[in-house]
């Protein structure tokens, strides 16, 4: 799919049918959406996206399925390409957000200044034996080092020197100008500001250290603030905003969870948290393997961690909540402790629905930037497949009763 020609590259009719088959190709054992799902009536539906590169196609099958079930998320917020689907999606109309998406994939899984392969040939090739399977991928990722990906990032030539100094959009081996350009096109960003829905995208203060999120309830946001959530070093350069620079979000947190969770004020919220690293994983036996385990160590949200601490909290807030409920209102009207104790207790719900993406063993330490077309199908198929059979667990979205009044669900623990 071509970025040339404005917004007519976006496929239509037949066209665009035989594009979204051509990523459901494959997704074994995924049932067909059984139509639009009524969900009960929370305040809050949110879609968080953990970065994660090529990976993030799997983000995209996720939330393919969320849109054949017409669920439609009032916030959204990611880090990293999450961050990258994040604007995608907040910038398009309903109708237009799979088809570009799948036109964003499929225009940065090529090469940026070669011809890709037939598909005919990368498919034999990718769906070959394992050992043939690792050698085309492998030879994938190295090819985006050498030349980068279309529409995303460039090698700089010359390459940056480790001894001169310049200024701190230059200090990078990738230049991301591209990526720009392929954002400004796909996306509306007046849409993006108008308030339609929340969005929101973390990132690093490369000065001061402290995490940041950008959020268009606060903030106009502009391509440089996903492209800044997104700046990966050393790979990609700071992106300055306002006169400071800023790093890819996911150095200090891979996760905008705690952020939505945590948001005021509180709001029963259903929150579909889709992550790229798996916390849990076999232990490497090859230098090779090593390599890619500390990649899903270091970067994995610890969403269960997370999640279970925010249990206990919600359960507190509710409790205290419920014992205030029985106090005379003359005392909770004039005690100091009192009013203290009304700004924390909460009996709000959450519903957090996992989707975590398993890691395939054919898949190298490369996996991150091995961009190939194949294996971005794969990886939006296995999105797709998981959340339909989230759904498919319909007392899943029901709202939490109890002590914390906070639930959570996996499909590959709760499901399978």
């Amino acid at each position: 799919m071509s970025l040339n020609g404005g917004r007519a590259g976006v496929p239509h009719g037949n066209k665009m049918k035989n594009a979204e088959d051509g990523v459901r190709e494959g997704a074994a054992g995924a049932p067909s959406h059984a139509g639009r799902i009524d969900l009960p009536p929370y305040e809050t539906i949110a879609l968080m996206l953990q970065g994660g590169g090529a990976l993030g196609a799997y983000q995209a099958g996720v939330y393919q399925g969320l849109d054949e079930a017409g669920i439609r998320p009032n916030w959204i917020a990611g880090i990293s390409i999450g961050a990258l689907n994040t604007a995608i999606i907040a910038g398009n109309a309903p109708e237009d957000r799979v088809p570009r998406l799948l036109e964003f994939w499929e225009t940065i899984c090529q090469p940026a200044f070669g011809l890709p392969l037939p598909g005919f040939v990368e498919q034999a090739l990718f769906n070959s034996t394992d050992g043939i399977r690792k050698a085309f991928t492998a030879m994938q990722a190295f090819d985006a080092i050498v030349e980068g990906q279309k529409g995303f990032f460039v090698p700089r030539f010359p390459p940056p020197s480790p001894l001169a100094a310049g200024v701190p959009q230059a200090a990078s081996y990738y230049d991301t100008a591209p990526l720009k350009a392929t954002l400004e096109h796909l996306c509306d960003f007046e849409r993006i500001n108008s308030g339609e829905m929340r969005v929101s995208v973390g990132a690093v203060n490369v000065a001061t250290g402290n995490f940041a999120y950008f959020d268009n309830t606060r903030i106009k946001l502009r391509p440089e603030h996903f492209m800044a959530s997104g700046a990966l070093p050393p790979g990609f350069a700071a992106v300055e905003i306002d006169g400071e620079y800023f790093w890819d979000g996911g150095l200090m947190s891979n996760t905008p969870l705690y952020e939505v969770a945590m948001a005021t004020p509180r709001r029963n919220t259903l929150a579909f948290q889709v992550d790229l690293w798996s916390a849990r994983g076999p232990v490497p036996d090859s230098i090779v393997d090593v390599m890619g385990r500390v990649k899903d160590v270091q970067f994995s949200s610890r969403t269960r961690m997370v999640t279970d601490m925010m249990q206990r909290s919600q359960r507190y807030r509710n409790v205290l909540r419920h014992v205030l409920d029985h106090l005379p209102e003359e005392l909770r009207r004039n005690d100091s402790w009192c009013k203290l104790a009304e700004e924390l207790a909460c009996s709000k719900r959450y519903n957090v629905i996992h989707l975590i993406y398993r890691h395939k063993e054919y898949e190298g330490h490369y996996k991150d930037y091995q961009f190939g077309l194949s294996t971005m199908r794969a990886h939006w198929e296995s999105g797709l497949q998981d959340i339909r059979g989230s759904l498919a667990h319909r007392d899943w979205l029901e709202m939490p009763n109890g002590e914390s009044r906070f639930i959570t669900h996996d499909i590959h623990r709760d499901g399978r």
